[in-house]
């Protein structure tokens, strides 16, 4: 691999995090020089990242007025909610008793680990939001893997970046309900442990629409 590659690389990899965990906000414009110079890098290697996330979506170009990033907007918002809601609950009712019993565990630990992240936060702490939004993505794959289903799981985490982006979004614009949105999983994980899909159905549809501030029409 080619130094220039390697470089042009590993400036794609931080600049799409930054992206992702809302460092860099969408409608954001940002210049190849200042960029660079944040990274500590030329900037050939920015410019074909910048190229390769315009490609992928997350970026627009202007011609020497550098690359905006691409706002989440309403109509990406409500379609990802409402996949993930359709895979979520699909896969929650395929669960045996015996899967629920081997999921508590996983989803305690999770739970224990976003209560020790709320403990942490303090104004706003971006790192902590971070985590906090990548242990929230990860708390709601674990009961789609669960279920067992390889075709569903590839398709969750197809929406993962999205997902990631979707909750440090929200996370950024009210990081006062972190303790709500941890209620709120236990809420999902208790529903889930008991059997009660139709009610783990009406939880996460109030869930994902409280949390990414959407309407839903259509959900329970």
């Amino acid at each position: 691999m080619s130094k220039t590659y390697s470089s042009a690389e590993r400036a794609y990899r931080e600049i799409k995090e930054r992206i992702l965990t809302g460092t860099l906000p969408g409608g954001e414009l940002i210049s190849e020089g200042e960029i660079a110079t944040d990274l500590g890098t030329s900037r050939t290697p920015v410019r074909e990242a910048f190229l390769r996330l315009e490609t992928e979506g997350w970026m627009r170009l202007y011609p020497k007025r550098g690359a905006l990033v691409v706002p989440i907007s309403s109509h990406e918002a409500e379609h990802v909610a409402h996949a993930r809601y359709v895979v979520e609950t699909a896969t929650v009712r395929a669960l045996t008793g015996d899967d629920r019993t081997a999921l508590a565990t996983t989803l305690r630990d999770s739970l224990t680990r976003q209560r020790e992240l709320l403990s942490e936060l303090t104004e706003s702490d971006p790192q902590v939001l971070a985590r906090f939004a990548t242990e929230d993505t990860d708390f709601h794959r674990t009961y789609v893997v669960a279920a067992g289903n390889p075709l569903l799981t590839g398709f969750y985490d197809s929406l993962r970046e999205r997902q990631r982006r979707m909750n440090s979004a929200a996370l950024h614009r009210a990081p006062a309900h972190v303790a709500r949105i941890v209620e709120q999983h236990a809420q999902l994980a208790d529903l889930i442990a008991a059997g009660d899909t139709q009610a783990f159905d009406t939880a996460l549809a109030e869930h994902l629409a409280g949390v990414h501030q959407l309407e839903l029409k259509g959900l329970r």
